[in-house]
Order: structure tokens, then sequence, then C-alpha cells
């Protein structure tokens, strides 16, 4: 089941970070490369000065950042997903806000009592970026939405 939820997981990631092979300043003010990448699998942070990688190399990062940082992340803070769907739902949330913001959230608090017909509203009161809704925050949470109403 993991396996499959960080592959649906990673769809998600690919479709809303999109591909950077070039260091670039994100919308946090952090500086990104790939598909959404603030560090490498040692821990290095991203910097402008680092080269160009390869879309493969973009790839490789990405499933490490999901296998090995928010797939256990998730499972750690909401134990009890079954579903791969809405595993994905959760990890790709996780990845784009981080785990801090999943941990204090009242989705976390739905997930964990299992009132899943509550975290749709929940994920999509998260669609703001510097004080405004982005249009990219409703489209990807509607795309959680989606995965989290899968049956």
């Amino acid at each position: 089941m993991n396996q499959l939820a960080a592959e649906l997981a990673a769809i998600l990631c690919r479709k809303y970070e999109g591909l950077y092979r070039g260091p670039y300043i994100c919308p946090a003010g952090v500086p990104t490369i790939g598909y959404g990448a603030t560090y490498y699998e040692d821990g290095r942070r991203v910097t402008l000065n680092d080269p160009v990688i390869s879309k493969a190399r973009a790839e490789a990062l990405l499933v490490w950042h999901i296998r090995y940082v928010y797939l256990p992340a998730v499972c750690k803070l909401c134990p009890n997903i079954s579903d791969p769907y809405k595993l994905a739902a959760i990890i790709d949330f996780t990845f784009n806000l981080g785990s801090n913001r999943l941990k204090t959230s009242t989705l976390r608090k739905r997930v964990l009592s299992e009132d899943w017909d509550e975290v749709p509203t929940e994920l999509r009161k998260w669609n703001r970026g510097g004080g405004r809704v982005l249009r990219g925050l409703v489209l990807r949470r509607e795309s959680e939405v989606e995965y989290v109403e899968n049956e």
C-alpha cells in the first residue's frame, strides 16, 4: 500500500510542483530545484549556485523525498490511514506545506478521528500564499480531494 501511495503522491507532486532543472527561488523565498526540493539527500540545502540537474536526477530526488521524508512523516502523524489514495493526498499536502503544518492542523484531527467527510473541507482551507488565494493551490487541493473521495 505504501508503494502505491508513494507513486500516487509523486504524480500529484510532479503536476503541481513542475520540473525546474536549475535552482530557483520558490514563492516562499527558498532556493529550490527539481520538483520542489529545498535540500538534497545528504541534508545539504539547495543554493542558487548549484548546477542544473537532469530530469532523471530530479525524479530521483522527488522519489527520495516522498519515500524517506514525507511518507514516514505522514505515517507517524496519521498512522490510521489505510487507503493508498487518502495516504497519497495527505503526503502531497505535507510535501507542499511541511509536516509541522500537518501536525498542528485540524486536517490531521479529522484524519485521526476518521472523519473523512470533513477532510475535503479542511484541505480546501489551505489555498493561500502571500495572503491571497492562489489558483495553483486551489487546483492542487481539489486533486487531493479527488484522491480522498476515491472509492
